[in-house]
């Protein structure tokens, strides 16, 4: 899943790319992609793109006082292309054509279409639901006081740090890396940190930054849709460590993985099974 560096990095090459392209036509092939129908996706044409930014993971591009809020889920992807997508192109979910001949494409891959936008008036983004429940965003980091007061809970980091009501932008990647950076299990619960594992784990959010300012000097105006995502600890199971050299560990669910340093975040236990994860605290 994009998470808020890739989503950041999409957003200004789009901003950059795109300001002032005025749309010829709209059209949404994906089965239920979009989550509104009033306004009608057609209330964009004639209007010029203004702006696009990053709520969260969600990108938003604005049309004046019109914005299109897209979740990407696990498989979206959205780029601006050259030529207009054909009509064999199954991936495609939103295509909004623009008069000098690109299109701005909303895809995603895979069989399951989770991903889905809604056009909102833009004043309104902030009282959308999934934009008002949001936690205070992972980057730039929010006030220490802040953090400390949203992760305060009896629940694991690992999904704790990935709840978007709690803390929005951080996904299944980044934080492995925020707590490998912080040198905490991802087992430890929120509620159990003392005041110095709570200023760690809040420097820890830095990766987010590091992240994007390597994309800056990576990526050109156009992003890929497999972005090269400088990680040092996430899918890196049987690695050595870049720290102390142990090797990285590896905590697989059925959809996603979970990877730590077992000598510097668990002291030194290993899990291999999450059935067994209670064992780490």
């Amino acid at each position: 899943m994009p998470e808020l560096p890739e989503v950041e990095i999409v957003a200004r090459r789009l901003n950059a790319s795109l300001a002032g392209a005025v749309v010829e036509s709209v059209l949404a092939p994906g089965m239920n992609v979009m989550k509104t129908f009033d306004p009608p996706l057609d209330a964009l044409v004639g209007r010029e793109v203004t702006a696009v930014l990053r709520i969260g993971k969600m990108p938003v591009v604005k049309f004046g006082d019109l914005a299109l809020l897209i979740h990407l889920m696990s498989a979206g992807r959205l780029r601006v292309f050259d030529k207009r997508a054909s009509a064999k192109d199954r991936a495609s979910r939103v295509l909004v054509r623009l008069s000098d001949g690109r299109e701005l494409r909303l895809r995603e891959f895979g069989t399951k279409q989770r991903a889905w936008a809604k056009l909102l008036e833009t004043d309104a983004i902030g009282e959308e639901e999934m934009v008002a429940t949001l936690g205070p965003e992972a980057w730039p980091p929010p006030p220490l006081e802040a953090f400390a007061a949203a992760i305060d809970q009896p629940r694991h980091l690992h999904p704790l740090l990935r709840h978007q009501k709690d803390i929005a932008g951080i996904g299944r990647s980044w934080v492995d890396e925020i707590l490998w950076e912080a040198r905490l299990s991802p087992f430890k619960k929120g509620s159990e940190l003392d005041a110095e594992e709570v200023e760690r784990l809040h420097a820890g959010l830095h990766v987010l930054g590091d992240a994007i300012e390597y994309y800056e000097g990576t990526i050109g105006e156009e992003v890929p849709d497999k972005v090269p995502m400088p990680l040092k600890v996430h899918k890196r199971e049987g690695k050595p460590c870049p720290r102390c050299g142990a090797t990285i560990e590896a905590v697989f669910f059925s959809e996603h993985q979970m990877n730590y340093c077992p000598v510097e975040q668990t002291g030194g236990r290993v899990l291999k099974d999450r059935r067994l994860s209670k064992l780490l605290k």
